[in-house]
């Protein structure tokens, strides 16, 4: 029996493969040479998560890899292209980042309720000057995005005492954490309530720019915005217009528009704003991670069983069961 191809989108570090031998023929590829190795390909890991090759790729003729999986819980660099390709299995690495991009959230409404940040600067300083800070028990949350993530981001924040209102793309009850899972169209409503506002919905158009200069001035001016989704949620310079304007407390971002984020970007001067370079899941081992889950999903895949974590490629993430 021939042996199906894999074609990796490189990125370095390489993954792990190892397991495949004798298995697949793994082909590697850049960006540039994609398009010729595509149509060779049987299976597509797209290791390179970040890259939009894949899209500028895809369109090309030739025969189209059965199986493309990305390693990253975002799927929006690759569709819609994707789905004009009805064939074609998506997966995501849905599970791996929930715990870690959790306790990241959990560490910065943390650092931004007891001012970390102005203590380090106090610190510099040498200067001792008492403050009070915020009890963040008894304090609530907005989660947009009712996924694997944000249902972990708000048990964990449930944790620590704050009240959470979870945010999905249809309203249901019933819900074994939350009680109600509130609909898109509730959001409105709900910012006014929070003291914190955490972004991980999926990159739909329904969720492009949802947090404009309106969502802004819907929230408190107390309150704290957080994005750990995708860059494209956020209009930046509304943002940095609440920021500026004092309209809302703070912000931190781990993701943006144009990644990476230019070092000429006004964002890095923005008072009240905490930067960081998309690594809110990015944990200690987590690459061989997500090479075992990939290498779990070949297992089933080589054995013509179903895969786990199915994009469905006209909503843009994989469906709850």
């Amino acid at each position: 029996m021939t042996e199906p191809v894999l074609l990796v989108l490189d990125d370095d570090p390489l993954p792990r493969l190892d397991r495949l031998a004798g298995r697949a023929r793994v082909v590697h590829s850049n960006e540039k040479d994609l398009v010729e190795k595509l149509p060779t390909a049987d299976v597509l890991l797209v290791w390179d998560f970040l890259s939009d090759a894949v899209r500028h790729a895809w369109p090309g003729g030739g025969r189209r890899p059965r199986w493309v999986h990305t390693p990253s819980a975002g799927v929006d660099r690759l569709l819609p292209e994707l789905a004009a390709s009805p064939e074609t299995v998506v997966t995501n690495a849905r599970g791996v980042f929930d715990q870690p991009i959790a306790e990241y959230v959990a560490g910065l409404v943390l650092a931004m309720a007891k001012d970390f940040r102005g203590s380090w600067e106090l610190q510099r300083q040498r200067r001792w000057k008492h403050r009070e800070t915020k009890r963040v028990g008894g304090s609530r949350a907005v989660v947009v995005g009712s996924g694997p993530i944000g249902r972990t981001i708000g048990r964990t924040l449930k944790a620590l005492g704050v009240a959470v209102d979870l945010v999905g793309r249809t309203e249901r009850d019933g819900d074994p954490d939350f009680g109600r899972v509130h609909g898109n169209a509730a959001l409105e409503g709900l910012l006014g309530e929070a003291d914190w506002v955490v972004c991980v919905a999926p990159l739909t158009e329904g969720t492009r720019g949802l947090f404009d200069a309106a969502a802004f001035a819907r929230m408190k001016p107390d309150a704290h915005f957080i994005n750990v989704g995708r860059g494209q949620h956020v209009v930046e310079r509304d943002l940095v217009a609440a920021l500026t304007g004092h309209r809302i407390a703070g912000a931190a971002l781990d993701v943006f528009a144009e990644e990476p984020l230019a070092a000429d970007s006004e964002l890095w001067d923005v008072p009240g704003l905490l930067i960081s370079p998309h690594m809110s899941g990015d944990t200690i081992g987590w690459r061989d991670d997500l090479a075992e889950q990939f290498l779990d999903n070949f297992d089933r895949w080589e054995a013509g069983q179903p895969l786990l974590n199915v994009v469905d490629k006209d909503l843009g993430y994989v469906p709850s069961a």
